[in-house]
């Protein structure tokens, strides 16, 4: 019996034979480690995804809104076709001027002003945060006042609503250290003498000087009257000097 083995022993040993054969073979996935595996691979691409849409759609906002409070990019053809400089040129679009400005740079260029006078015009004005604007120095020109006196008046931001005033002024005779005294103390928010009251002095025969002074002074308008009325009744300048020291 011991040289016929039994059918079971013949089957275990040819697998044992085979085995040392072919060596030891990786176990294969099962169905379910591979749809793991897939899951988790399709969850990183959709959260790539994911991440790259809100990145472009924040980059998007910040792009648009930039475009939203970006001023306008002023064509400035219109100016080199006037005649002016081209470093002129270039000088005022390194203003950022926009179009309205450049309609009004034109007014100013086509009043006679010169180049450089329309570049510093403009500097001057956005100084003071304003667009610029060219008819308070053209009316103010226009009345007789040099151009030195236009921008020692527009330095102190005094154009606008005071612009005719000052106007006026010039054209009533009074000095430009007046009119200038008299913006400065607008400017600082100080009392003073306004131009109608200075013009009604003027005409009753006070001096000059005397007006500058009580323009330093800061007198208050309110007390123009009083002063016309002390004139009137014979007052000279010292006196009114004495009585009328302002504040």
């Amino acid at each position: 019996m011991a040289r016929y083995p039994s059918a079971t022993s013949r089957r275990a040993r040819a697998a044992l034979d085979y085995n040392e054969l072919m060596g030891s073979i990786p176990a294969i996935p099962s169905i379910r480690t591979c749809a793991s595996d897939g899951e988790n691979s399709g969850s990183r691409a959709r959260a790539r995804t994911a991440l790259c849409g809100a990145v472009l759609t924040l980059a998007l906002t910040f792009f648009l809104a930039g475009c939203h409070h970006a001023p306008p990019v002023a064509n400035t053809q219109q100016l080199d076709r006037s005649g002016m400089s081209y470093d002129s040129v270039q000088q005022l679009r390194a203003l950022n001027v926009t179009p309205p400005e450049v309609a009004e740079i034109m007014k100013l260029h086509e009043a006679g002003f010169a180049d450089a006078t329309c570049v510093q015009a403009v500097q001057v004005f956005h100084n003071h945060g304003q667009a610029f604007r060219a008819d308070d120095i053209i009316g103010l020109s226009q009345a007789g006042m040099s151009e030195q006196m236009i921008f020692a008046l527009a330095s102190l931001n005094d154009f606008g609503k005071n612009a005719g005033e000052l106007e006026a002024m010039h054209l009533a005779g009074l000095s430009d250290a007046v009119v200038l005294e008299v913006a400065r103390h607008r400017a600082e928010g100080k009392p003073v003498l306004s131009g109608a009251s200075l013009a009604g002095l003027k005409n009753a025969g006070v001096r000059g000087s005397t007006l500058l002074e009580l323009v330093r002074r800061g007198v208050p308008d309110s007390e123009a009257n009083a002063l016309i009325s002390s004139r009137r009744h014979g007052a000279s300048d010292a006196q009114l000097l004495h009585h009328f020291t302002g504040s």
